[in-house]
C-alpha cells in the first residue's frame, strides 16, 4: 500500500522556497506520560528539550511579538520587553490567539507568523549553538526539525536571552 503524502504546511512551503533543510515530524505526544512521549522523541533523535514552544505576546510599544524558546522552560517577561524596546509585555490571550497570529494555541510557528504579520520575533539564546531545535510545523502534531541559525536568519530573529531563571 502507498505511503500518503503528508500536504506541506505553509511554513514547510516557505522552508523550501528559501532553500532551507527540515525534517517534517509527526509527533503525537501530548496526552503521553514522559517516559512514552520520551520513547517516541527518541525515535526521532530529538529530547523533550529540543522542542521550542513559539508565544506570542503584545508590548506597551510595539504590540504583537514573539518569543521562539524551549518548551521546558519558562519566558521572562522583563528579558522580552528589554529586548524588544517596550516597557511591558504581556502574553496574548488565548481568545485573540488565532485572530492575532494565525494559529491555534499550541500551533503557532515563527515562520508562518513572519511571513503573514511580519510581528517581530526573539528566539532563546539557548537555540543559538544548537545543531536543530523542533518548532511548530503550524498544525496540530506537526513539528519541523530544523537548524536555528536558518530560521533566524530568514524570519530576521534575534537570538536573547528570554528565560525566567529559579
Amino acid at each position: 500500500m502507498a505511503k500518503k503524502k503528508i500536504k506541506k504546511t505553509l511554513p514547510e512551503q516557505i522552508m523550501d522556497k528559501h532553500g532551507l533543510t527540515y525534517e517534517p515530524l509527526v509527533l503525537n505526544i501530548l496526552d503521553k506520560s514522559e517516559q512514552e512521549r520520551d520513547k517516541i522523541l527518541s525515535t526521532y533523535h530529538v529530547a523533550h528539550n529540543d522542542i521550542y514552544k513559539t508565544l506570542a505576546a503584545s508590548g506597551d510599544k510595539t504590540g504583537p511579538l514573539v518569543a521562539v524558546l524551549p518548551i521546558t522552560k519558562q519566558l521572562s517577561m522583563k528579558k522580552l520587553a528589554a529586548a524588544s524596546g517596550n516597557k511591558k509585555v504581556t502574553m496574548l490571550p488565548l481568545k485573540d490567539l488565532q485572530k492575532t497570529t494565525g494559529y491555534v494555541h499550541g500551533a503557532n510557528n515563527p515562520i508562518g507568523i513572519w511571513q503573514n504579520k511580519h510581528f517581530p520575533i526573539y528566539i532563546d539564546a539557548t537555540a543559538k549553538d544548537a545543531e536543530f531545535f523542533l518548532v511548530s510545523g503550524g498544525e496540530l502534531g506537526r513539528s519541523d526539525k530544523t537548524n536555528p541559525n536558518d530560521i533566524a536568519e530568514l524570519i530576521n530573529a534575534p537570538f536573547v536571552d528570554l528565560l525566567e531563571h529559579d
